[in-house]
């Protein structure tokens, strides 16, 4: 059983839901983004999502973007964010990190070479917007044979073919996009989400969590009595952007105990 799993298997024990950040590596400083994620896990988070940055995102919205540009303007690299996941696992060993980002920056690498440095750095999952499930069988081979969980984007526009092969192939949790259009825009509907969710869980076999459009505690609340796990990113970034670094953490964690009151008010509804 992977981190990722045990993880999930705790939290349903426990009647609970689990709380995934996400932040992008680099920003608002590489050398603060260890200590944001411990941040992060103070705060309550079960898993988090590490953002590579990349210059020709599709599905982050502007407030991601600017992230991905300032960490790139630092000069941030796939490689420095195995290092800061590193960093991080020298005090912290336990939190599952899934890094999240596009097929550009792994495939210069090099598919066989990501996955083994991945293991190396502690990585435990890995999403890949821009790799679908049905053309990448070699990079999820990859990943399993490094222990590694490949995670999938489902959508409301998701057919039922598309589900049927993410069912394949994906492992850890699904991360299903509750709006049409990018990170940070719209107004979630939380009927359609809750119309959804069974269909996907029983489709694929893993827990789904759900993104995009969660901003407070109530939000928050709502999809976790629907979701296996809430999965916030644009609202952090926001308070990030207009954070001094001095303050930043603080900042970050005080949002961040707000969510996870949210969740934990939900209880263990499904």
């Amino acid at each position: 059983m992977s981190k990722i799993q045990a993880t999930f298997a705790r939290l349903q024990t426990a009647g609970r839901k689990a709380l995934i950040p996400f932040i992008t590596a680099g920003d608002p400083d590489p050398a603060l983004t260890p200590a944001l994620m411990h941040t992060l896990v103070e705060a309550g988070a079960d898993i988090i999502e590490l953002g590579v940055p990349f210059s020709d995102p599709m599905a982050d919205g502007p407030t991601i973007q600017r992230a991905s540009e300032r960490a790139l303007a630092k000069g941030v690299s796939l490689r420095q964010v195995l290092g800061m996941v590193e960093t991080f696992r020298a005090t912290d060993a336990a939190t599952p990190v899934v890094l999240m980002g596009y097929a550009n920056p792994i495939e210069a690498m090099g598919v066989e070479a990501f996955a083994a440095l991945a293991q190396h750095a502690g990585v435990d999952g890995v999403l890949i917007v821009d790799y679908p499930p049905e053309e990448c069988a070699g990079f999820v081979d990859a990943l399993t044979r490094h222990g590694l969980d490949p995670i999938f984007l489902l959508a409301p526009t998701s057919s039922e073919a598309r589900i049927a092969s993410v069912g394949e192939h994906a492992q850890g949790y699904v991360y299903y996009v509750s709006l049409k259009g990018v990170t940070g825009s719209g107004a979630l509907d939380i009927d359609a989400v809750a119309a959804r969710i069974p269909h996907i869980r029983a489709s694929t076999g893993v827990p789904v969590g759900v993104g995009f459009g969660i901003r407070d505690a109530n939000t928050a609340r709502a999809i976790a009595e629907v979701a296996d796990a809430v999965v916030v990113g644009s609202r952090i970034i926001e308070e990030i952007e207009k954070s001094e670094p001095e303050n930043v953490c603080t900042r970050v964690h005080a949002l961040v105990t707000e969510l996870r009151r949210g969740i934990d008010a939900a209880g263990g509804k499904t």
